[in-house]
């Protein structure tokens, strides 16, 4: 489907409330001017975003809110993306740009800068959070819009515009239960303790957990939290009274880093395993240190950075000549592969000549192999499932490139190929 003619008057619209967002954006937020809709003279089918010599791509990031360190590397990483790929030749003879905007996790800021943004881009190589995508989610359908969220939840598939890399957070926990059984001596009839943001990203979690601990003949003990709160001494008292014999983790890493501070300090020795949002290399050399890195374990699809191949020995040399003051966490690895996915999306709609937004999201879309040199292979071609149900166990390590390391090589449980993911 092509890109709908928009009325001069909404486009008067759009451009006014452009300028008003423009003026109280972040300062940290750079990027260029609207990019009109043209037939380029070399017979390339263009749309908003495009023109004869540039192609412009937004990065809706997270720079001053509790995502900022991730919300760096994502941008720097994917930055530095566009800038080999500008030195290699552009795509289809244009060079790219990114268009950055900082939403500091507030929604609000997110939905304003989607507003400014939209008219001026092909598409999103990035999105911090998953509330930011469903305030605009259906804008991003409706402009079909390639949008790669840097969140995992569930409510974000059944969007064929809206690529979720890898796993969903129930898959992960799925995969991470069945680690503690494996791995951890956990058995049938013991209690495990589930610590979750309410909202899309700890209920996603928790449906994987709920589903493993019904399987395995496991009792889930549910202690649900905001994101606001920082002192988690009332979730350990909860975890221990309940004799909780490991604990599964999807919060932020200050709620991480309480949580398996008070629970060493309160001598409660359990292993935890996380979600991939809940870790950071940043909270290691904190108080909670020794205790992350005692028993400590999270699970993702990403590949980390300190993995013995040869794009991420690669990626993490470039990275650090780039930003040598930079510190190099799992942001670096996933949005230098997202801005990947966008720019091979970019490349095979300009075989067919047309740079729209709909043909960029049809060729993403007929990708169903993808990413073997990142470590993962994601198939692409249904959006109303994850794109893989493989996860690695990683493990925090201070000595590590990006403070962790693979415990256990990437792999799907039985119970995740069982299971039925819910969409939308």
């Amino acid at each position: 489907m092509g890109i709908p003619r928009t009325p001069v008057r909404r486009i008067a619209v759009l451009a006014l409330l452009a300028l008003a967002v423009t003026a109280c954006a972040s300062e940290k937020a750079t990027g260029g001017a609207a990019a009109p809709s043209a037939v380029g003279g070399d017979g390339v089918k263009t749309g908003p975003g495009v023109t004869a010599d540039k192609i412009t791509i937004g990065l809706m990031t997270d720079l001053t809110g509790p995502y900022a360190s991730f919300g760096k590397s994502l941008t720097q990483a994917q930055q530095l993306y566009f800038e080999q790929t500008n030195a290699a030749g552009g795509v289809c003879g244009r060079q790219l740009e990114a268009l950055v905007r900082d939403h500091g996790y507030d929604v609000q800021k997110a939905v304003a800068a989607y507003t400014e943004i939209s008219p001026k881009v092909v598409a999103l190589a990035h999105v911090v959070g998953s509330p930011m995508v469903n305030a605009v989610k259906q804008r991003i359908e409706a402009d079909d819009m390639l949008t790669i969220p840097q969140a995992w939840a569930t409510g974000l598939l059944g969007s064929k515009p809206i690529q979720v890399t890898g796993t969903t957070y129930d898959i992960d926990m799925i995969n991470g239960v069945d680690f503690l059984t494996k791995e951890k001596g956990i058995k049938s009839g013991d209690k495990i303790g589930h610590l979750y943001f309410e909202g899309d990203y700890g209920e996603s979690a928790l449906n994987g957990s709920k589903y493993a601990a019904e399987k395995l003949g496991l009792k889930l003990v549910e202690q649900k939290i905001k994101a606001t709160d920082q002192d988690m001494s009332a979730q350990v008292a909860a975890f221990k009274a309940e004799g909780v014999k490991a604990i599964l983790v999807s919060v932020g890493p200050r709620q991480t880093a309480s949580l398996v501070g008070v629970s060493l300090a309160k001598g409660m020795d359990v292993p935890f395993v996380g979600s991939n949002s809940a870790y950071s290399p940043q909270l290691l050399p904190t108080p909670a240190g020794p205790a992350l890195l005692k028993d400590f374990y999270y699970i993702t699809a990403g590949t980390p950075i300190s993995a013995d191949q040869p794009a991420m020995k690669k990626l993490a040399a470039d990275y650090a000549a780039k930003y040598p003051d930079a510190a190099i966490d799992s942001g670096v690895s996933a949005g230098y592969s997202a801005a990947a996915i966008v720019v091979d999306a970019l490349k095979k709609a300009c075989e067919g000549k047309d740079l729209t937004r709909a043909a960029v999201v049809a060729a993403h879309r007929g990708q169903s192999a993808w990413g073997a040199e990142f470590g993962t292979v994601m198939d692409f071609t249904m959006f109303d499932k994850p794109a893989s149900l493989l996860s690695y166990v990683a493990k925090p390590d201070k000595d590590a490139l990006g403070g962790a390391v693979i415990f256990k090589d990437a792999a799907t449980s039985d119970l995740a190929k069982e299971y039925q993911v819910p969409v939308g």
